[in-house]
């Protein structure tokens, strides 16, 4: 192998391995050439994951009203469960039919009521990781393939942000990242994080950004003086991000430079967008902290030349053996105020039908109860908000509540009747991806008959 040839093979494997540093991934375009065509979009879309680490209680968060249903979700969680009456004031009222099932919010998630009966709010049933379409006695026969490691946090993480297991490289949010990144004005503003690295943002060629909750973070603090002198932090800077002979030491010089460039930049943008402009989100509260951001950089969409972004935030403390009478309440109100907020300020700034933020966990949680609380589950529901959502509706197949229904593999652990790959192709779909290109972001979706859910 000549040394050009070398050179190349570890520029591609550093790029792989920075995903998983303090640092992005390394700024190289040879590991996707030629992988997929580029699209160019004229006008602006942004799409908002918002993780909740640990996984989310299904049941709790959008519990079963109907007499019967609710009958049956009581007796697998008589302690845990809500009871009928405190489901009133949040109930659905869906404009498609469910056989008689009815379904309502969490009473701390009332926020999100208005939003749903406006038609800007879509939740989807039993969405979970699959690699093919699945039915119970395969699975239990163990005749199809399945996601690794079903019901482990940091395989079912992997799987939902990447299709693939733990240590994957590269995320289906960073995928439609090398997809559409030739179109911003400045490529490395295409995946943005507001809750460090993750997964899903990571692209073969597109680097995620990270950002705080405040803006860009500085290199050795935004000094303008080092021991004293402008010249000597000037100096700094230009070492810092200067050629270099050796490899890895020029690799880092790129980064360096790229992160005092980007800095100087984003800074430079939010300057016109200052926070006092976007007054309605709660404090208290570390999700709506990441999304305020979120719309501050949307705000400056058009000073940083973007036309396409992906954004990542997320919440922990989802994984409730314990206490989910106590704590999630909470933690699903401050998911819903922080959307409500997130969403009103989209309304305000113009741009509510641009922008789609949708919810995504590690897995649903089991119907039985442990004690006061729920073990790892499979399949869950998920939430999906934005001007150009097809709202006041519920999406997917309603699960059986109950003990060995057709949906139960065990203590209620749902088995998932759509796919993470379909309602990903959704919102790709919306955001620009091609039918042609569909595969390159998501490798299993060819295994759908059915790709486009239709709530965006």
């Amino acid at each position: 192998m000549d040394q050009n040839q070398s050179r190349r093979a570890f520029l591609k494997r550093t790029a792989a391995l920075g995903a998983a540093g303090a640092a992005a991934p390394f700024v190289t375009q040879l590991a996707a050439i030629g992988e997929a065509s580029a699209a160019v979009a004229s006008d602006y879309k942004a799409l908002v994951c918002i993780f909740l680490y640990g996984g989310n209680d299904y049941a709790n968060t959008l519990p079963p009203y109907d007499s019967a249903t609710h009958a049956a979700y009581l007796a697998q969680r008589p302690t845990l469960g809500h009871t009928r009456d405190s489901l009133t004031a949040t109930l659905l009222n869906p404009g498609n039919s469910l056989g008689g099932r009815q379904f309502a919010l969490a009473p701390t998630m009332a926020s999100l009521l208005p939003l749903f009966n406006a038609g800007k709010l879509a939740p989807v049933l039993n969405v979970g990781t699959l690699v093919r379409p699945t039915t119970k006695a395969q699975y239990q026969a163990a005749s199809v393939a399945l996601p690794p490691k079903l019901f482990s946090h940091n395989d079912q993480q992997s799987y939902w942000q990447a299709s693939s297991a733990e240590g994957a490289t590269s995320g289906w949010g960073g995928r439609i990242g090398d997809l559409l990144q030739s179109g911003n004005g400045t490529s490395a503003l295409t995946c943005i994080s507001a809750s460090g690295n993750a997964t899903y943002l990571s692209g073969r060629s597109a680097i995620q950004y990270v950002t705080g909750t405040n803006g860009p973070t500085a290199l050795i603090n935004g000094a303008s003086t080092l021991f004293g002198s402008a010249t000597a932090a000037s100096t700094l800077r230009t070492l810092m991000g200067g050629a270099q002979a050796n490899l890895i030491a020029n690799e880092h010089a790129t980064v360096s430079k790229r992160a005092l460039d980007l800095y100087t930049q984003v800074n430079g943008a939010l300057g016109s967008a200052p926070a006092a402009n976007f007054p309605l989100f709660p404090t208290g509260n570390s999700l709506a902290d990441q999304l305020k951001i979120v719309a501050r950089l949307i705000s400056v969409s058009q000073e940083l030349g973007a036309k396409r972004q992906v954004f990542f935030v997320s919440i922990g403390g989802w994984d409730m053996h314990d206490f989910l009478v106590r704590d999630h309440p909470t933690l699903v109100g401050r998911v819903a105020d922080a959307m409500r907020a997130f969403y009103d300020t989209t309304a305000a700034l113009g741009v509510a039908d641009k922008v789609t933020s949708f919810t995504a966990s590690d897995f649903g949680r089991t119907l039985t109860q442990n004690d006061d609380g729920s073990d790892h589950g499979w399949g869950s529901m998920h939430f999906v908000l934005g001007g150009a959502v097809q709202g006041g509706r519920i999406y997917g197949t309603a699960p059986d509540f109950g003990h060995n229904t057709p949906s139960d593999v065990g203590q209620g652990r749902l088995l998932p009747t759509t796919s993470v790959d379909q309602y990903a192709a959704t919102l790709a779909s919306w955001f620009g991806v091609s039918a042609g290109n569909m595969s390159t972001v998501l490798p299993n979706i060819g295994n759908y008959s059915t790709t486009n859910l239709g709530f965006v």
